[in-house]
């Protein structure tokens, strides 16, 4: 028979039930706030390593659940990626990871970032000497110089020679070229450079430049290229041209199309800059620098040489990806 409580005992009850609503909606709250909003700013998704990077972040992204992200495409513009960095601070975002397009144009944005209290991690190419910022990137001088060590044996006597440098100022771009100068300009005097120019990464930029360069030198035995998106544009163009059927090519990243690019013979060599890696790197420094385990830190991944005698090993990285069928 059912018998009603006194009036205490519900009191007691329903102040019982109002305890434990509020720990639990202390506890949503605690676990609100660990959640962390990250903003990886790409260089240019047009570039196939930013891409890469892009993606790969995007998926390391997913094995976090505390971390919330978006990526903002600055399409090789200073003014739009200073512009994101900007409004990233503005929009009150726990950590930017920044891959710049031109370090020291991106240098005061990132400084007064870290001024303001956000995290941030430059990559690929790091911003170096920016105190309470960390970095995640590979070393370009080695990048460039295992290429250029080997093109010193390879490239034949008196050769001609075209350049693709990436954009100036760019850390990456810079590095790599002073490599190629003491590892392989300075060691082989008899090598004449042709034609040079900065191609801004870009692969459509390569093709323009090679086009030029075919039609005034009828002889080039060689392509050194400071990243593969450009030696990939330069091959492209000669692709059908018997005249340049035994030329050299060096580049560096390692991505999907250079790999292939090295299986067929085309091309001579990169340094893989694995954007996997990379990633995984990324977002497990922001996530300690998030959660305090750690409060500064610069790192590098390798930088192996990928020729025709391996490079079967590093297209198996791109097959379990998805990214080489």
């Amino acid at each position: 028979m059912y018998k009603e409580k006194p009036v205490k005992t519900l009191l007691k009850t329903i102040g019982a039930v109002a305890a434990v609503a509020t720990m639990c909606l202390a506890t949503a709250a605690v676990t609100q706030a660990k959640d962390y909003k990250v903003a990886f700013i790409a260089r240019a998704q047009a570039d196939s390593f930013a891409a890469w990077l892009a993606n790969g972040i995007m998926d390391e992204a997913k094995k976090y659940p505390d971390i919330k992200l978006d990526v903002m495409d600055s399409q090789a513009d200073d003014a739009k990626e200073n512009a994101f960095i900007e409004n990233a601070v503005a929009n009150k975002y726990d950590l930017i990871i920044v891959q710049p397009n031109n370090g020291e144009a991106q240098r005061p944005f990132v400084e007064r970032a870290v001024k303001d209290g956000v995290k941030v991690i430059t990559t690929n190419a790091r911003i170096k000497n920016i105190p309470g910022s960390s970095s995640v990137d590979a070393d370009p001088y080695a990048q460039a110089a295992v290429n250029a060590q080997m093109a010193v044996k390879q490239v034949p006597k008196d050769a001609k020679v075209v350049v693709l440098n990436g954009p100036s100022g760019n850390m990456h771009a810079d590095a790599r070229r002073l490599s190629w100068q003491k590892e392989f300009f300075d060691k082989r005097p008899d090598v004449k450079i042709v034609g040079e120019q900065i191609a801004h990464w870009n692969k459509e930029e390569a093709m323009r430049y090679m086009e030029d360069w075919v039609q005034s030198q009828p002889k080039i035995d060689a392509i050194v290229s400071m990243n593969d998106n450009m030696a990939a544009g330069a091959l492209e163009v000669i692709k059908d041209d018997p005249r340049f059927k035994n030329i050299l090519a060096y580049g560096v990243d390692g991505t999907a199309e250079a790999m292939l690019l090295i299986q067929s013979g085309r091309m001579t060599s990169t340094s893989l800059q694995n954007a996997y890696d990379l990633a995984a790197k990324n977002v497990s420094v922001a996530h300690d620098l998030l959660t305090g385990k750690i409060t500064q830190i610069d790192t590098d991944i390798d930088c192996p040489l990928v020729n025709k005698d391996n490079v079967e090993e590093f297209i198996k990285i791109h097959k379990k990806s998805g990214a080489i069928k």
